[in-house]
């Protein structure tokens, strides 16, 4: 029986460099290059060169290259919840945008807790990521300590704040729960209600939207449930309100998931929509204006929040100016059938 030698990528059944090299007929710094900088390989090398890694299964060790860079590669992405398309849009936006930069987003979920996404920041920065992406400004003491103490760029999204732990982009909430609740004054509502998250970020729109309601003496009706918001969670909701009375209102939901759910619920019931029950939602997904009747709901850009967290992140990483520290993409309410 032949024996192979020891320490030789066929021992270990592992595939290393050298071996895509030899089977090229080039050296391993032209490999290298073709894997890190791919626009300074003649076009034809390149295109063996990836045939070549096709074909044996060759997976290069970016946490080596990574080490003599000081650069890993990696960033982190922490969401609250994949179920939810709203965040899904701006992480796809964000990871496109690393990734023809040479960049992968290790991906991970918080569930709205802020002892797992402290947990999740402690098991990230042990792979020395190159930055973090964090969704809203809300962390324990203990997280903002790992992360300040790690000096690695951090871009915290979806909320504002005058003193981010480094970038912050996203929105105001209160602003939004203040705009909406103006609206539906202006409206002539004054029988309001609103079926609310009870999320850090649905709970800031919760308290400006009712005390807007306040100041104009209106006193609203509040169902809560607990997130991730769902279909079923919207219909829950909008039952409780109904089987307290309510009626020839309007009832703004903290996502506009919750009101698709409180839509079927009203209809189930035999009562119209907006003539009984009028709906305001948040987010305008994708389906909101396809609703029947279609969704008023409140607008902000996903994709932009996406692209310049990545943007800034990608700044940082390469000590090129950011610009802004904080940046406000604003928001609009988008006025359809069910108001």
């Amino acid at each position: 029986m032949s024996q192979r030698k020891s320490g030789s990528s066929r021992a270990t059944g592992s595939v290393t460099l050298d071996d895509v090299a030899k089977l090229v007929g080039v050296s391993p710094i032209t490999v290298s290059r073709a894997l890190n900088y791919p626009d300074k390989v003649a076009p034809k090398t390149l295109e063996k060169i990836n045939q070549a890694i096709a074909r044996t299964g060759y997976v290069p060790n970016l946490l080596a290259g990574g080490l003599a860079s000081k650069k890993s590669r990696l960033i982190a992405a922490i969401v609250p919840s994949m179920a939810n398309s709203v965040y899904a849009e701006t992480v796809r936006i964000f990871s496109e945008t690393l990734r023809e930069s040479g960049y992968q987003v290790l991906l991970g979920e918080s569930g709205h807790h802020d002892s797992r996404e402290e947990s999740l920041v402690s098991a990230v920065l042990s792979r020395r990521p190159d930055g973090i992406y964090l969704t809203g400004i809300n962390h324990s003491l203990t997280c903002r300590r790992l992360l300040l103490s790690a000096n690695v760029p951090v871009v915290e999204t979806w909320d504002l704040t005058p003193t981010p732990l480094d970038i912050v982009i996203g929105f105001s909430h209160q602003k939004i729960g203040a705009a909406v609740a103006e609206y539906l004054l202006e409206k002539n509502y004054r029988r309001i209600a609103i079926v609310s998250g009870d999320d850090h970020r649905a709970t800031l729109r919760k308290e400006a939207f009712l005390s807007r309601l306040e100041q104009a003496g209106v006193r609203a009706d509040v169902a809560l449930v607990t997130p991730p918001t769902n279909f079923r969670l919207g219909r829950e909701g909008m039952a409780d309100l109904l089987d307290r009375g309510f009626r020839d209102g309007v009832v703004f939901c903290s996502s506009d998931t919750l009101a698709q759910g409180a839509m079927a619920e009203v209809q189930s019931r035999g009562l119209r929509v907006p003539k009984d029950i009028a709906l305001m939602g948040f987010g305008d997904q994708p389906y909101a204006e396809y609703m029947y009747p279609a969704l008023s709901t409140v607008k902000f850009d996903r994709k932009m929040i996406g692209l310049r967290a990545a943007e800034a992140l990608l700044a940082r990483i390469n000590e090129e100016p950011v610009g802004q520290d904080v940046v406000d993409v604003g928001f609009s309410i988008v006025e359809r059938e069910t108001t």
